[in-house]
C-alpha cells in the first residue's frame, strides 16, 4: 500500500463518524453524465464476440451465475433440484462448469446446505455463526487490501480455478465449490426493525449461508438519512460473521444515476463485499447504464482504498447476448481484474438455461430447445 493510499483510507474512515461528514462526502462525488453513460453502454452493447472467445465467455458467465429461487411457493424439493443443477448444470456434458452460488430464502438455507455439501453442511459452511454476535462498531469496515486475492483468500467460488471448469479438483466435470447465498434483512422491502433484520441475517448464517444479500432502507436513503443506512449496513456486516455481504441498492427505486453512485459508495464505505443492483422484485431491475455507474464506483474505490469490491447485476438478464454485453462492460470499465466470479456475479434463474443452450450449440452445431434443460 502506498502512503497516498494509506492516507486516503484513513480519511475515509472518518467519513462515517457523523451525518454531516457523510453527506458532505456523498454529495461531493462527481455527478453522472446520464447521456454519456447511456451512449457508452449502447456503443459497448454493439460489440460481438465469436467462436473460441464466445465459448470462453459463456463458460465464464455460467461460473458467475447466482442461481436463484425466491418465491413464496419454494419447497425443499425445488431447492434440492436447484442445488443439483448448480453443481452440474448440464449432466450430459461433464465439462460444463458449476455456477457460483445458489441463492434462497433463509428458511431454505439448511436444505440447500445439505444438498450442496452433504448432511454436515460440508466444506462451504462458514462455521457455527459465532461471529454473528457481539457489539456493533460505530465506524464502517473499509477492510484490508486484498493484495490481489479474492474475498476467499484467492479461492474461486467455482473452485480453485485450476481446471477448465474451475472445479475443486482441477478436472473438468468435477463439481466445483458452489457457495450458498441467502437474502436477508426483510427482503425485498427492508421494512422491518433493525433487530428483526439482524436476527434474519444471523439465522441464515447459522443455517449454513456463506453469503448474505441484504437490502438497504431505500426510504431512509431517499430521505437523506445516510448515517442511518450506513450504520445498518455496518450492523448487518457484523452479524454476517465470516459470511460475505452483498448490499442490494434496489437501483430501480433510486431515481437518478447520481443516487446510484452515492448508494454504491455508501455501501462500500460501510463494509460491503459486493454491491448489487436489485432484488428482482420491482419493475426496473438491472440495466447496463446503472451497472456502468456501479462498476466505475468499485474501480474508483479500489484506486482510493486498495480494497476491491464486487458487483452483481440482478433481474432482467435472461439471454447469453445480455450476459456477454455485461462482460464487455466489465472489461471496458473496471478492467479484467473483475472478470472473475469472486468479483462479478449475475443474479438470475432463466439466464442459465439460455447459456447452456448456446453452449450446446457451439459444441454440437445443434440448437437444443428450451425444454432440453430443467426449468428453475
Amino acid at each position: 500500500m502506498t502512503a497516498t493510499t494509506a492516507s486516503a483510507r484513513s480519511d475515509l474512515r472518518e467519513v462515517g463518524r457523523s451525518e454531516a461528514t457523510l453527506r458532505t462526502f456523498l454529495h461531493g462525488l462527481p455527478g453522472v453524465d446520464q447521456v454519456g453513460a447511456e451512449q457508452r453502454t449502447a456503443m459497448l452493447g454493439t460489440r460481438s464476440i465469436k467462436t473460441t472467445a464466445k465459448a470462453w465467455a459463456i463458460d465464464l458467465a455460467i461460473r458467475m451465475v447466482d442461481l436463484t429461487t425466491l418465491e413464496g411457493a419454494d419447497t425443499p424439493g425445488k431447492v434440492r433440484a436447484l442445488a443439483a443443477k448448480a453443481l452440474r448444470p448440464d449432466p450430459a456434458d461433464p465439462s460444463c462448469p458449476s455456477v457460483a452460488a445458489v441463492c434462497v430464502y433463509p428458511t431454505m438455507v439448511p436444505v440447500a446446505a445439505a444438498a450442496l455439501w452433504g448432511a454436515d453442511s460440508g466444506p462451504g459452511r462458514p462455521g457455527d455463526g459465532s461471529g454473528a454476535g457481539g457489539s456493533v462498531p460505530r465506524l464502517g469496515l473499509l477492510g484490508e487490501p486484498s493484495d490481489g486475492r479474492g474475498p476467499r483468500d484467492g479461492a474461486s467460488p467455482a473452485g480453485d480455478g485450476a481446471g477448465p471448469a474451475g472445479s475443486a479438483t482441477g478436472l473438468p466435470g468435477a463439481p466445483g465449490r458452489v457457495h450458498l447465498a441467502s437474502v436477508a434483512t426483510a427482503f425485498p422491502s427492508g421494512q422491518a426493525p433493525l433487530e428483526v433484520r439482524l436476527a434474519d441475517t444471523r439465522s441464515a448464517v447459522a443455517g449454513g449461508a456463506d453469503e448474505i444479500d441484504m437490502v438497504i432502507n431505500r426510504g431512509a436513503f431517499l430521505s437523506g438519512r445516510y448515517q442511518e443506512v450506513y450504520d445498518e449496513i455496518v450492523a448487518v456486516k457484523a452479524a454476517c460473521g465470516d459470511a460475505h455481504l452483498k448490499v442490494i441498492l434496489e437501483t430501480g427505486e433510486l431515481a437518478t444515476y447520481d443516487n446510484v453512485r452515492r448508494a454504491s459508495w455508501l455501501a462500500m464505505l460501510a463494509g460491503a463485499d459486493f454491491i448489487k443492483t436489485s432484488t428482482g422484485k420491482v419493475p426496473v431491475a438491472a440495466t447496463l447504464p446503472v451497472t456502468l455507474v456501479m462498476l466505475e464506483a468499485v474501480r474508483d474505490f479500489r484506486d482510493v482504498t486498495g480494497r476491491q469490491v464486487g458487483v452483481k447485476p440482478a433481474g432482467g438478464i435472461r439471454t447469453t447476448k445480455d450476459a456477454i454485453k455485461y462482460l464487455v462492460l466489465v472489461n471496458e470499465t473496471a478492467g479484467p481484474d473483475w472478470l472473475h466470479p469472486d468479483w462479478f456475479r449475475f443474479g438470475a434463474s432463466s439466464l442459465l438455461n439460455d447459456l447452456l443452450m448456446q453452449r450446446t450449440k457451439l459444441s454440437t452445431g445443434v440448437y437444443s430447445g428450451p425444454d432440453y434443460f430443467t426449468l428453475d
